[in-house]
């Protein structure tokens, strides 16, 4: 598979504006995608390898749950910094800051809108967390 070609940094814009808290996470209160952009929805990741198992732990599931992510951006020529949203599941009882360590190895200083719950199961009991996805694609110049 060959690169893709460099493009300019993302014209998405990322505002956290006076009057409300300062962001208390890896998040930004409001992003403004611009017209023309196109909008691509990736379906709940979870942390399951290629191979179609599952890591026991956590941490292993976070960490392939944004391998995941950043794997299926790049096959739709995205980067982690097209992310407009993220909304993240995670059993109660979990290990959140395993979740916030594999979100910041895989996404850096990225800060999208985002949503972090906690919730009593997800659909097969051996997954810990699941996240979703908006990126944009930005419009051509």
């Amino acid at each position: 598979m060959t690169s893709a070609p460099p493009r300019p940094p993302s014209s998405l814009c990322f505002v956290n504006p006076d009057g409300v808290h300062p962001p208390l996470g890896l998040y930004s209160h409001v992003v403004r995608v611009p017209a023309g952009g196109e909008l691509v929805y990736l379906s709940g990741q979870l942390g399951v390898r290629p191979d179609g198992s599952t890591p026991p732990g956590i941490a292993e599931q976070a960490d392939q749950v944004f391998a995941n992510i950043v794997t299926l951006l790049a096959s739709q020529g995205l980067r982690p910094t097209d992310i407009v949203k993220l909304t993240t599941y995670m059993v109660a009882g979990q290990d959140g800051d395993a979740v916030r360590a594999a979100r910041l190895k895989h996404l850096g200083s990225h800060r999208p809108a985002s949503t972090a719950v906690f919730v009593a199961a997800l659909v097969d009991p051996a997954w810990f967390v699941e996240v979703d996805v908006v990126a944009c694609r930005p419009s051509p110049a």
